[in-house]
């Protein structure tokens, strides 16, 4: 049976918390940044957690 192999694009999203959840950026914040206000931008900067519905997918993506 080969290894199984974590899925490179989530390592690079993902960080696991020292409680077992799982940290992701938020969307919205690459480009297209003038018409967006200076609050919506600063609320943007911030980690989120990953929602429980896709814990299972995420999770299965990272091999843990």
């Amino acid at each position: 049976m080969p290894k199984m192999k974590t899925i490179s694009g989530a390592k690079k999203r993902f960080k696991l918390t020292g409680t077992g959840k799982i940290k992701r950026k938020h969307a919205f914040k690459s480009h297209i940044l003038t018409k967006k206000s200076t609050k919506q931008k600063r609320n943007l900067t911030y980690w989120g957690t990953v929602d429980k519905a896709d814990m299972s997918n995420v999770k299965a993506m990272l091999n843990i």
